[in-house]
């Protein structure tokens, strides 16, 4: 009986987390994560899945983040009734993201549809809806840390703490097959955190591991460590220059963890005058019911809340409903706004976007990852034009980029997260990371003594044979959904904006409307002659 291992998503990429192990009439997915970034990459979540969601046995989560949880709604539509296991932290933070993300399906399809009827074209429909995704909920059975749960026939598994967002684990499993001696050992590690933090406790695993899976976020990426005190240092620095800017400052959050974190030092570094006090709106319903997980679980194993002060600060105000956030328009002088999403791609960030943006006395401030061809990335990359919505907005705020609030371990962290598990047999594939990160946390792994042939780089859509004790083969090749090239760069969506940004500023900068006749005329003439 062969054990197959199959990569689905996060494999060339940092989104759409999902893998799938195969075992006789056992069958069960590793995550279900929706994909992010560039619009060809996006297209994904609207396809069919590469497998049959009715014959899945169970689904088993590391965390609640959206590229790892966000099609799960789609997969029960696709038929998967079984359950999904996962922390109950995990869990508590679906039951916020999820609807929250049926909710943007409805509102973001609305909105094209609006603008496909004027052009018109057909409507579409949304991935799910809110509804869709509070049905999904059903479905969630939790679990206990360090504790074995059968999830199939065959197949148990057991949670490790992973230090990265509240009920984030590393999975290990156990596969027993009829033709090994002894059961199939394998540990995903999901979204590993830095360790040394003050609301997580440290990442830790199991140890003799046949085949381990890590995330290669920062893998090629060495960061200095520090602590509370410094970080908040960092972050008092960027408050003072943007209040000396004599704008507001936006901060594009994600809103679990990043949210809550940065409040906690906000609040802190304006209430010791460290950094100018000044009114902080936290401007996003999802990161606002998120807070409230926090506010009732805390974060770390022993029981501390370090969130508690976040209850009855007179600094802090909660905007939810849209009438709310549009009055934040009116607001002037020195003031804060979090709002979501983390990477600029959805949410009410976009609208605090359009208008400060063009401001210079408005800071934006990036203060996580961000992937290739969202409109996060695009900004740190120094775009002075942008598209928002269908509408090109000129980028004259300043924009900042602080990286210190990761929840990902760098390269010197995965490192040595792997070394502690070992001993390791057979092959440590390595996912979830952009190319350069890929190659570079393989690099150092082989310099630190894995063999070469020991650690892959995991292909999207491509199945391993994975044994106990032996090194994984490649067991069939299939035609991936999405060429390599496309996971990690740009697409010719992005490529088109840049285009007309740039030809709006030629035909701008020309000296009379002559020359302009003359620009349109020989890209007219290209586009006559071009073959394709």
């Amino acid at each position: 009986m062969t054990t197959l291992l199959s990569f689905y998503g996060a494999a060339g990429c940092v989104t759409g987390a999902c893998m799938l192990i195969e075992c006789g009439e056992s069958r069960v997915l590793v995550e279900c994560g929706m994909f992010q970034g560039t619009k060809t990459l996006k297209q994904l979540n609207y396809g069919a899945f590469p497998f049959d969601a009715k014959s899945l046995n169970a689904v088993i989560l590391t965390h609640a983040h959206i590229d790892h949880s966000g099609l799960l709604p789609k997969l029960r539509l696709a038929g998967f009734d079984g359950p999904i296991y996962a922390t109950a932290g995990t869990r508590d933070l679906c039951e916020v993201l999820l609807p929250d993300a049926g909710n943007i399906q409805e509102v973001e399809v609305e909105q094209l549809n609006r603008r496909n009827r004027r052009r018109g074209e057909s409507d579409l429909q949304p991935i799910f809806t809110a509804v869709d995704a509070r049905d999904t909920l059903t479905q969630f059975q939790t679990v206990n840390l360090r504790e074995w749960v059968t999830v199939a026939n065959s197949v148990r598994a057991r949670w490790w703490n992973a230090g990265h967002i509240l009920g984030a684990a590393s999975i290990e499993v156990e596969v027993a097959n009829d033709k090994e001696a002894a059961p199939i050992r394998l540990c995903f590690s999901g979204d590993i955190g830095p360790g040394g933090r003050d609301i997580t406790d440290d990442p830790e695993g199991p140890v003799d591991i046949d085949h381990l899976i890590v995330e290669s976020t920062y893998g090629g990426v060495e960061r200095q460590q520090v602590d509370v005190t410094a970080r908040r240092k960092i972050l008092a620095n960027e408050l003072r220059a943007a209040h000396a800017a004599g704008g507001p400052l936006l901060i594009p959050a994600f809103a679990v963890e990043r949210t809550q974190e940065l409040l906690v030092d906000l609040l802190d570094l304006m209430e010791s005058t460290e950094a100018p006090p000044g009114q902080i709106f936290l401007d996003s319903p999802l990161a606002i019911k998120a807070t409230n997980v926090f506010l009732r679980s805390g974060h770390k194993e022993s029981g501390e809340n370090p969130f508690k002060g976040l209850r009855e600060s007179r600094l802090l105000r909660f905007t939810e409903s849209s009438s709310e956030s549009r009055d934040l328009e009116r607001q002037r002088g020195w003031h804060v706004i979090i709002a979501a999403s983390g990477m600029c791609d959805a949410g009410r960030v976009r609208n605090h976007l359009r208008r400060l943006l063009p401001r210079h006395d408005a800071t934006v401030l990036i203060v996580g990852y961000q992937a290739v061809g969202t409109l996060g990335r695009l900004l740190l990359e120094g775009r002075r034009d942008v598209r928002i919505q269908g509408d090109e907005i000129a980028v004259r705020s300043r924009i900042r980029e602080i990286d210190v609030y990761s929840g990902h371990a760098d390269a010197g962290g995965l490192v040595k997260w792997v070394a502690a598990r070992r001993p390791i047999a057979g092959t440590i594939f390595l996912n979830h990371g952009e190319v350069e990160n890929l190659v570079g946390l393989r690099s150092r792994l082989v310099a630190s003594g894995y063999a070469e042939d020991q650690v892959k780089i995991a292909e999207i859509d491509q199945s391993y044979r994975i044994g106990s004790k032996a090194r994984a083969e490649r067991a069939r090749q299939a035609q991936p959904r999405i060429m390599p090239d496309a996971l990690s760069h740009l697409d010719w969506h992005n490529a088109r904006v840049t285009f007309l940004s740039a030809l709006r500023a030629k035909l701008d900068n020309a000296p009379d409307d002559k020359s302009r006749d003359a620009i349109l005329a020989q890209l007219s003439e290209t586009l006559a002659h071009m073959s394709v």
